[in-house]
């Protein structure tokens, strides 16, 4: 493989503490480099310098010759005014094609995305369809190398599924930065973290998510049998120290500093391998209520479009809802008619007398942006009350991973990653008998993710969840509420099912029909097919016949292994029904073409 970029040992550093220290890497032309870390390692900072948009304060990073770099951030940013179509022509235009080709590649692009109408404004899209037409505006360009920072964020599922595709498929290589493991698992070629625990400031691992798991562990296992080695020889030594002149008298004077370099050694190895995370436990109250919130025939439209109807449901102590559908499918919508913020166009909405319910807005809207960082996590002094208990900002703030020197920031200048965890120190402050969470995985590193999920397995009360992070979805869900935007509300027993229903109904949807029959002619067509033609147009309804047999029994295998909950089963039946969709729509248009020109 072909060299395309070589970082050498490089630094940046805001403020008195340094990101990252003498990282280096190298990436080659088919490397899909996933690069995780915890939030303010500085993954979003070393892609730019990646990208060439920040410069490294030591180091150099040395790109191939004529290396086409793409670069999408984290919020997309788009011509004022433009439309769809136009953003695509803006970014191609660039590079100096002809005419001919630019309209050839931004239609080809179009048309690989799906926007259903490249005329409507880039302003009036959805978060989803926003982020879909950043990556569409880098892919236009034809990249050596595509840079993506949190791809995933805002992405519906059937985005999420596009760019998996895209990138499997994909001639360039590419870096991306996410947090959610499904993506990591299934796109990944190889992992690297960013984190000042490992001695070289980053650890690379070839394979797919789980590899890179399996080889943290053995790392940080041969890590931890070595701090115990050395905490014994610099015990040894301490003692030999402590024994005395006379002792030091009859011993090298290189022991010295032997027992000097390994206990700097120690300290530092122990450093490293100290990790931070976040203490998150929601406040359950003390109700005994089993109906906390009943839902009965609720509808709802918006902008005279039907997003639900006749929806019934009842939200009691221990049971976890996933809220899946579609960017703009009501799921946003149906939250806030439980907590209150809408009312039903139709139906009955019946809470339990002084519910107390916690509402996780994905917009991040309840943080005022103006306001410390002090005054966001303690709003009326200097001190929290959680769990009945009075705790001071400080020791509060370091609970959620914020340095003291941060609390006079405004909250504007924090992360995405730490506004979220703002809001959910908030949150956590409230007694709650029923929690809403849209979005809450936005931003946040991977073990957040994992210390928040167990919170929201140990919650006694009610929970409603909408996320684009599959995984979380999956683990935490007792069940799920698919929504498919049109009115249609249906119940499924996990994740798995829902997702796997959604691809069959898509791709019994997008089957082709039949062509129309011929009308009789009282004379025989004129026929215009040479003899293997005229072969290939007669077996063609046989072959069409068998090629829609083997669709079915595809179609079988994978209602099989969803019902029987077999993961692995169910992604290899789905890429051969896919296969075999392909093939009968292959040969669909092979008999159509051999019509056309045999009746023409």
């Amino acid at each position: 493989m072909a060299l395309l970029l070589h970082c050498h040992a490089i630094s940046k550093q805001y403020g008195a503490a340094p990101l990252f220290k003498n990282v280096s890497f190298m990436v080659e032309d088919e490397d899909r480099l996933a690069l995780i870390g915890p939030n303010g390692s500085g993954k979003s900072t070393l892609l730019q310098i990646l990208a060439g948009i920040l410069d490294p304060d030591e180091g150099a990073v040395t790109p191939r010759k004529w290396l086409r770099r793409c670069y999408v951030p984290q919020e997309p940013a788009f011509p004022p005014g433009a439309t769809v179509r136009q953003v695509l022509e803006h970014a191609v235009a660039e590079d100096g094609l002809e005419e001919g080709e630019r309209l050839a590649r931004v239609s080809e692009t179009l048309g690989r995305a799906g926007f259903p109408d490249p005329e409507a404004p880039a302003a009036q899209l959805s978060g989803g369809w926003r982020k879909r037409l950043a990556i569409a505006q880098a892919l236009v360009r034809r990249p050596d190398l595509l840079l993506l920072d949190e791809p995933t964020n805002h992405l519906d599922l059937e985005g999420i599924l596009w760019l998996e595709k895209t990138l499997l498929s994909a001639p360039f290589a590419a870096i991306l930065v996410s947090h959610d493991r499904y993506f990591l698992e299934n796109v990944a070629t190889e992992v690297a973290e960013l984190n000042p625990m490992y001695p070289e400031g980053i650890f690379r691992v070839k394979g797919r998510y789980s590899d890179f798991l399996a080889a943290k562990d053995e790392f940080l296992l041969a890590q931890s049998r070595r701090q115990e080695a050395l905490e014994s020889r610099v015990r040894r030594e301490l003692e030999w120290l402590r024994s005395g002149a006379k002792a030091r008298t009859t011993k090298a004077k290189a022991r010295v500093e032997e027992a000097r370099r390994l206990t700097g050694e120690l300290d530092g190895l122990a450093t490293r391998l100290k990790s931070s995370t976040v203490a998150v436990q929601f406040t359950a109250s003390e109700r005994r209520s089993k109906r906390l919130i009943e839902l009965e025939g609720v509808s709802k439209s918006l902008g005279g479009r039907l997003l639900f109807q006749d929806v019934s449901l009842t939200l009691t102590p221990g049971i976890r809802i996933g809220l899946c559908g579609m960017n703009g499918a009501g799921k946003t919508t149906l939250l806030r008619i439980l907590c209150g913020e809408l009312e039903p166009d139709a139906g009955k909405v019946r809470r339990a007398e002084n519910l107390r319910v916690v509402y996780f807005d994905q917009e991040r809207a309840r943080l005022d942006a103006d306001v410390t960082l002090k005054r966001a996590l303690a709003p009326d002094g200097d001190s929290v009350i959680y769990r009945g208990r009075m705790q001071h900002v400080n020791g509060w703030a370091k609970r959620f991973l914020f340095r003291t020197e941060q609390l006079e920031q405004p909250v504007s200048k924090l992360s995405g990653g730490e506004r979220a965890r703002v809001l959910i120190a908030r949150l956590m402050l409230e007694p709650a008998d029923v929690l809403l969470l849209d979005e809450p995985t936005n931003d946040l590193d991977i073990p957040t993710l994992e210390t928040l999920e167990e919170s929201l397995l140990d919650f006694p009360g009610a929970l409603a969840l909408v996320t684009h992070d599959r995984y979380m979805m999956d683990r935490v869900s007792t069940a799920i509420l698919g929504l498919d935007g049109e009115g249609g509300v249906t119940l499924y027993a996990d994740y798995t099912q829902w997702e796997q229903d959604l691809a069959l109904r898509k791709a019994q949807q997008e089957m082709p029909a039949p062509p129309p029959a011929s009308k009789p002619k009282s004379e025989p067509p004129r026929k215009k097919l040479s003899y293997l033609e005229e072969r290939e147009w007669e077996s063609m309804e046989l072959r069409i016949l068998e090629a829609e047999s083997r669709l079915a029994a595809q179609q079988a295998a994978l209602e099989h292994a969803s019902a029987n909950g077999d993961a692995v089963a169910a992604r290899a039946a789905w890429d051969a029904l896919t296969a075999a969709q392909e093939e009968v729509e292959r040969l669909y248009n092979r008999w159509a073409e051999l019509e056309a020109k045999r009746n023409g």
